[in-house]
Parts: structure tokens; C-alpha cells; sequence
């Protein structure tokens, strides 16, 4: 008889995941709260596969960074202050982790996680609309443009392509479009796609492989036997398992708290704008670097994301990040203006965001069936089909693709 394993989660980790055990013969049940709709996590980003994103969020400065970006209600990071336990004790893992030699440890792991993941999307046989044209870290001042290019001399040593521009050779690159800029970092290796087509092509795929999906289903507890989860306590009844993977996004957290578990999580809330018909379009995927947002090409749309706003379990939409979107959008792109936006519906998405910035993937020593795979904060698209692939690997007991040390789910206990 073939494994029987719940999902508890069904966004893009949640249904990758479910992808990877399905082809390898197990019996799936994807659990979860939300009706079926397009409106997760996932939906909205950017559609950015992106190896050259090696260094964690908890890096070197980001403490500075970030204390200096929360004075200004428009800038790309913002903490809402309140009275939160959890929040200050992530607060403390982040300071903590934020070193150089931790970050020396992790590139080394996001790389091959990235650099797995590109391969997947390759070799899905799925039509999602792929493009490998790589990605431009846009810079408009000379010192960020250094900057940078010390990052493409790492990026090169860990084996990931990078190249330094100047403006004349980024125009040279992706010239259907007019850009501001003294010269850019060309990454070949990264990718972009549609992230909806993507997610539907998947969720295609899962319906044929007969995959179970129980959507509006409330996970209510756990039964447990012996350090084993027996069943899942739902608002339609037991769903019974023998094996169970976390990846409920920003809501892991609190099934981890139930489960006995310390899994420190925020949501880092990020919004993205979607121009249907915009005056110019792009051919690469970018990153404007000194407002840290994120343009994508997409089937003929340009969408432009960006902030992290961590303020709790909130999707409501802070019009003040979005004015700090569309007005550092057109010092990029000046064929653009924030008039661009006036009719254009924001949408916000929160991104599971662990406190060292890398995600959690693996087995808990608490649960001996319990798997867990989320916390990938903005790197959640790009790194699913690794992921799915790699915890499809734990529940067969192979060899996993990709070292897990960094990742234990247990590793904050």
C-alpha cells in the first residue's frame, strides 16, 4: 500500500511538495483554510527564480538597515511597533544571526537549494511559461553599483554567473525599455514566469494524479500516539496519515506552537501593483536596487512588488508602502509615472518570514512523522520545487539533494 500523507498548506511549498509525492506514488491530502482562490501568498509576487539571491535576509548591516528604514513610512522595511513577545524574540535571532560567518555558512546552502530548484522548474513537464533571460540588479548610484559589484565577485566564487554593467551595456541588454541608471549587475542564471500559471499548471497536475485537496478546512488539533501524529483534527472530521508536512505559510507558527514546537515566524507582508497595458515592457526581470523592488514582465503585464512590512497577521493594505512603490518605480523606469498606478488594485501577500533568513525543511525530532517545510519568506516561488522535491526525498528515506543542518526546524528549540 502506498504512503498516505496530509499537506497542511496548500501554497506554492504545500502544493510543490505535493507534486514531488504524488509522482512518487504516495496517497496526498492537501488540507487547507482558505477557499480555492488566487489570492495567496504566491499569486502576487514577483515570479522571480532567482540563484543570485544567496545572502539570507539576517546579514551584516541589515540591523542598522532596518532601525534606519523605519523612520520613513514609504521606505522598503517597516516593523509596526507593539507589545509582541514572539516579534521580540525574533527580533533577538535576527541580531544574532545577522554575521558574517553565519552568512559564509548559508550561501553555500541557498545556492544549491536555488540552483535545484532552476533545474526543477526545467524538468517539470509542465507548461508554465519559463523565461531564461536572467535578471539586472538595477543601480543608479555609483556606490551601490561597488556594492554590488563585490557581491558578483561572491556570486562568481560560489559558482553562480555574474556581470558587472554599465548603463550603456543594461540598455544594450533589454533595450525595448528606458531606464535611469549608471549601470547594473546581469545575473544569466535567473528566471521569471507568471506565478499564477504556474500554481494552476501544478494544481492541474495534482487533480490528475488524484490528489485529495479538503479546501475550507479548519485544522483543529492533532491526534497523537507514542511521538506520532495518528490524525489531523479538521472541521470536517479525522483525517488520517502516515506521514504530515507543515507548510502553512505564515500559519505554520501556530501549528507549530500546538504541536510543542519552536518555529519563530513573522509576516513580512510585501505588495506588488500589476500594469495590464504598460507603456513600455521589459524582456528581463530586475531588481532596483537601492528601493529594493522587484519588475517583472508577465505575458504581456509589468508587475512591480516590493516592501517588507511585518505588523502581525494583517492583509489589509498600508496605502502609505504603496505610494513608496509607485513613486520609486519611475526613477528607474521615467517613461513611467505614479499617475501609471492611479487605477490599479493593489494586492499584499504575507510571506513566512524565519528570523535567520533561511527557511525550515526537515524532520522534527519532537514528531516522528512530522515534516516541516515553510518560513521561505520572499524566496517562497523560487524555492518550492526544490523543496517539494527534497521533503518528497525525507518521506521516502533518501539521501536528501540539498544538506539540511541549516534548515532544521529544530533548531531555535
Amino acid at each position: 500500500m502506498s504512503k498516505q500523507v496530509i499537506i497542511l498548506g496548500a501554497g506554492v511549498i504545500g502544493l510543490s511538495t505535493a507534486l514531488y509525492c504524488a509522482r512518487r506514488g504516495m496517497q496526498v491530502t492537501i488540507i487547507d483554510q482558505k477557499a480555492r482562490q488566487r489570492d495567496g501568498c504566491s499569486f502576487g509576487n514577483a515570479g522571480m527564480i532567482v540563484p543570485s539571491h544567496f545572502i539570507p535576509l539576517a546579514a551584516p548591516g541589515m540591523v542598522a538597515l532596518g532601525l534606519k528604514w523605519m523612520w520613513n513610512p514609504e521606505s522598503p522595511f517597516y516593523i509596526q511597533p507593539r507589545l509582541d513577545a514572539d516579534l521580540m524574540r525574533w527580533g533577538l535571532h535576527f541580531w544574532k544571526a545577522a554575521t558574517k560567518a553565519r552568512v559564509d555558512a548559508a550561501a553555500p546552502v541557498l545556492r544549491d537549494l536555488s540552483l535545484l530548484s532552476r533545474e526543477c522548474f526545467e524538468t517539470l513537464g509542465l507548461d508554465f511559461g519559463l523565461v531564461k533571460r536572467g535578471l539586472l540588479m538595477l543601480c543608479q548610484k555609483q556606490q551601490t553599483l561597488d556594492e554590488e559589484g563585490h557581491m558578483a565577485e561572491k556570486a562568481n566564487a560560489l559558482g553562480i554567473p555574474a556581470e558587472v554593467l554599465d548603463a550603456k551595456a543594461t540598455a544594450a541588454l533589454d533595450p525595448a525599455v528606458t531606464m535611469q541608471v549608471c549601470g547594473s549587475v546581469f545575473f544569466p542564471k535567473d528566471c521569471h514566469l507568471t506565478p499564477g500559471r504556474f500554481i494552476g499548471a501544478v494544481e492541474a497536475e495534482l487533480l490528475r494524479l488524484g490528489v485529495t485537496f479538503l479546501w475550507e478546512t479548519e485544522v483543529r488539533g492533532f491526534e497523537v500516539e507514542s511521538g506520532v501524529l495518528k490524525a489531523v483534527k479538521t472541521s470536517r472530521g479525522q483525517v488520517e496519515g502516515q506521514e504530515v508536512v507543515l507548510c502553512g505559510g505564515v500559519w505554520s507558527a501556530q501549528l507549530a506552537k500546538e504541536l510543542g514546537l519552536k518555529i519563530p515566524m513573522q509576516a513580512g507582508k510585501g505588495y506588488s501593483l500589476t500594469l495590464t497595458n504598460p507603456k513600455q515592457l521589459p524582456e528581463l526581470c530586475s531588481i532596483c536596487t537601492e528601493a529594493r523592488l522587484a519588475v517583472t514582465p508577465m505575458d504581456g503585464a509589468l508587475r512591480v512588488g516590493g516592501t517588507m512590512e511585518l505588523a502581525g497577521i494583517d492583509e489589509s493594505i498600508t496605502q502609505r508602502r504603496v505610494r513608496g512603490i509607485t513613486r520609486a518605480f519611475p526613477q528607474y523606469f521615467p517613461a513611467f509615472d505614479d499617475k501609471d498606478f492611479a487605477e490599479v488594485k493593489p494586492w499584499s501577500g504575507l510571506r513566512p518570514v524565519s528570523p535567520d533568513g533561511m527557511p525550515y525543511i526537515g524532520r522534527t525530532q519532537r514528531w516522528k512523522n512530522l515534516t516541516v517545510a515553510t518560513g521561505h519568506a520572499m524566496m517562497g516561488l523560487s524555492l518550492a520545487p526544490a523543496t517539494g522535491r527534497i521533503v518528497a526525498e525525507v518521506l521516502s528515506g533518501e539521501r536528501s539533494s540539498v544538506k539540511l543542518d541549516l534548515m532544521s526546524p529544530d533548531r531555535f528549540a
